[in-house]
């Protein structure tokens, strides 16, 4: 586990291929013997994020559900340079590799190529999804806006593996398409490019789904919390209907928790040990004096008047 105060150099010179992280976190080389945090503050990253990510991608592990530290603008910022990575460098690259390597003149390298080509728009197409999509959905979230069409859950369920052909490409160079001479070794180095490519997409699909989903999920639940109570502020107040808790009997406000909490006339009269004529009139009551007559309002009404926390409310 690489910790702040270990030095970035040792991080790279025992996992090379951080170097392309680096990129996309947006840290410039030439830190020289700087530690993890105080290269990252030197680039504006934040500490504790960049690790995260190291550590789950060296280690395989990592516990993200509930850590409140994540910085999700630093992940989004990491996964639109990753998307401008591998679109606009790495696939063009093993294009022209993949090229130089094959004899066009025969058939089967044609199909190869043309293989390739069909791969490419594959991931093109599921990474400008995310990038039309996703992306400005954090981005609003990260605003404090809330977008009731979409939620992550939404990209998740769709978000599936995109390294199959590049799988079987590697396979199809290796069982049928003889080399020899400089093509062998053309071909040998561009293989090895294309593994290293299906390791950073599978890398990639990884931080997506167990840590970038995780920490939407979290600034979703907050967005929305905090969305509701301003919405119920202004429902309530700016409409002149609430009214204050206190006009209200200590017995009343009992039945507007149990309504809340989903209990019919004959539960909340068990509860509070009255009759359900009782509770009736009771609500008779409640709804001529707040003018609130629908379970929706009265939940509104429990909330804002602190009757009911949000929290113990099902959105």
């Amino acid at each position: 586990m690489y910790e702040a105060d270990d030095k970035m150099i040792s991080l790279i010179r025992d996992n090379y291929d951080l170097l392309q992280m680096l990129g996309s976190f947006g840290i410039s080389l030439g830190f020289g013997d700087k530690t993890v945090m105080e290269t990252c503050e030197d680039n504006h990253v934040d500490t504790y994020t960049f690790l995260a990510v190291v550590n789950f991608i060296i280690n395989g592990y990592g516990e993200f559900e509930a850590d409140e530290m994540l910085s999700v603008p630093t992940l989004l910022h990491y996964l639109e340079a990753s998307h401008a990575y591998f679109l606009d460098f790495q696939m063009p690259y093993i294009r022209r590799e993949l090229q130089e390597s094959l004899d066009e003149s025969e058939s089967l390298a044609k199909l190869i190529l043309r293989f390739y080509d069909e791969y490419a728009h594959e991931i093109r197409r599921h990474m400008k999804y995310e990038q039309k999509t996703l992306f400005p959905y954090v981005q609003a979230l990260i605003d404090g806006q809330t977008v009731n069409d979409y939620n992550v859950d939404t990209f998740s369920k769709h978000h599936g593996a995109t390294d199959k052909k590049l799988r079987e490409l590697k396979l199809l160079i290796i069982k049928y398409l003889p080399q020899d001479g400089l093509h062998n070794n053309q071909l040998t180095a561009t293989l090895h490019d294309i593994y290293e490519n299906e390791v950073w997409l599978r890398q990639h699909a990884m931080v997506e789904d167990h840590i970038f989903v995780p920490a939407i999920r979290r600034l979703e639940q907050h967005t929305k919390q905090d969305g509701v109570t301003r919405n119920i502020s202004d429902m309530v107040f700016r409409s002149g209907t609430g009214q204050n808790a206190d006009a209200l009997s200590d017995r009343e406000k009992d039945v507007i928790v149990a309504l809340v909490q989903g209990m019919a006339n004959k539960e909340i009269a068990d509860h509070l040990c009255i009759s359900v004529n009782t509770v009736i009139t009771h609500r008779r009551n409640i709804a001529r004096k707040l003018q609130i007559h629908s379970p929706a309002g009265l939940t509104i009404y429990a909330i804002v008047n602190g009757l009911i926390d949000i929290s113990s409310v099902k959105l």
